[in-house]
């Protein structure tokens, strides 16, 4: 995806990206959470219903440290 271009030139690119970084940093992080989820569905939806990034096919892969002792488990 390309950067959003902006057509009113009184305001500067950094001052935008400032007034965003502000208000997203004064949410909870709770709210930081469903913020960032709804970017991802209006990411999706603006590929089309394609999600950016799709699995490899390997699934999660989760493994134990050796250096715990397994009698812990």
């Amino acid at each position: 995806m390309g950067r959003l271009k902006i057509y009113h030139s009184d305001v500067a690119r950094e001052e935008i990206e400032r007034n965003h970084e502000v208000k997203f940093l004064s949410l909870s992080a709770e709210d930081r959470f469903f913020e960032l989820v709804k970017l991802n569905k209006l990411a999706v939806l603006m590929n089309g219903g394609k999600p950016l990034k799709a699995p490899q096919g390997k699934g999660i892969l989760i493994r134990k440290s050796n250096l715990i002792d397994n009698k812990y488990y």
